[in-house]
């Protein structure tokens, strides 16, 4: 998909970049794959737990298969290439030799007709899914299991990519989109391919109410709120917080470690993405 800039005709629309439609999306073929979003408003039992959110378009979530590994050496056909409103990547629309339909997170440069497979005696072609035993050093992989079985759980963003940089005893070494170099089973499925709607990064909204059909509300910065309101607020005329950055609670939020150091799969981690070293 290319990039396109809106006319300047309104305001709204001066500043605005979108991607062009292309005929090669579709729309959603497979109903019993839907199903219904509730929306919270950010709000749990009633109480606000996550500001700025409410409103917004309705959205059916696309059941997805994000366990490969479900249909060894079964051969599947691309029917369709569809937009997710739930996810910046595109998904695609299978067919298995079976009758069975699945969704699976779409790669770069898969296209409708296309053959995938998934198992341990593969090619490493786009789309394709293998262990990480199987696959070639220096390959780019993405929809990432953790844990053998567990199902994929990182790099599965609209244009991101994982590289298998070693392999040695169980595990293999990823170098993981955010810098972080991570130790994985070798046993654990990945997928071939970079995700796909690389250009997603550089959608510009241009005006607030292509922001509300996301379901995000306007937020108000701190240093416009009262003393009472917000650590950053009160003063005459404009005033910067004076001190470490904190939020609406006191606390600070910029250069201060959240992450538990108990936490198992810290073990994991050869190299913090936030190592710059």
């Amino acid at each position: 998909m290319a990039i396109k800039a809106q006319k300047p005709v309104t305001n709204g629309m001066r500043f605005r970049v979108n991607l062009s439609t292309t005929k090669e999306l579709t729309k959603p073929q497979v109903k019993k794959l839907l199903v219904p979003i509730k929306k919270t408003g950010g709000r749990s039992r009633g109480k606000i737990s996550v500001r700025g959110r409410g409103g917004g378009h309705k959205r059916m979530y696309r059941l997805i298969d994000f366990k490969r590994h479900e249909k060894v050496n079964v051969e599947a056909t691309v029917l369709a290439l569809e937009y997710d409103p739930n996810r910046s990547g595109h998904i695609a629309l299978l067919e298995y030799e079976d009758g069975e339909k699945r969704y699976i997170v779409a790669p770069q440069d898969l296209k409708v007709g296309d053959k995938v497979f998934a198992g341990t005696n593969v090619k490493p072609r786009v789309g394709n899914a293998m262990p990480l035993s199987k696959i070639p050093l220096g390959t780019e992989v993405h929809n990432v299991e953790l844990n053998p079985g567990g199902g994929s759980k990182v790099v599965r963003s609209a244009g991101q990519s994982a590289r298998v940089a070693a392999k040695e005893g169980d595990y293999a070494t990823l170098t993981l989109p955010s810098g972080e170099v991570r130790l994985v089973p070798l046993d654990c499925y990945a997928t071939i391919g970079r995700v796909s709607n690389s250009e997603h990064s550089q959608i510009v909204h241009g005006k607030a109410g292509a922001k509300r059909h996301l379901g995000r509300r306007p937020k108000v910065r701190g240093v416009a709120m009262s003393a009472g309101d917000h650590p950053h607020g009160g003063g005459e005329g404009r005033t910067g917080p004076g001190r470490a950055v904190r939020d609406v609670w006191g606390k600070v939020v910029h250069g201060v470690p959240t992450r538990n150091k108990k936490k198992k799969s810290s073990r994991f981690i050869v190299k913090s993405r936030k190592d710059r070293k």
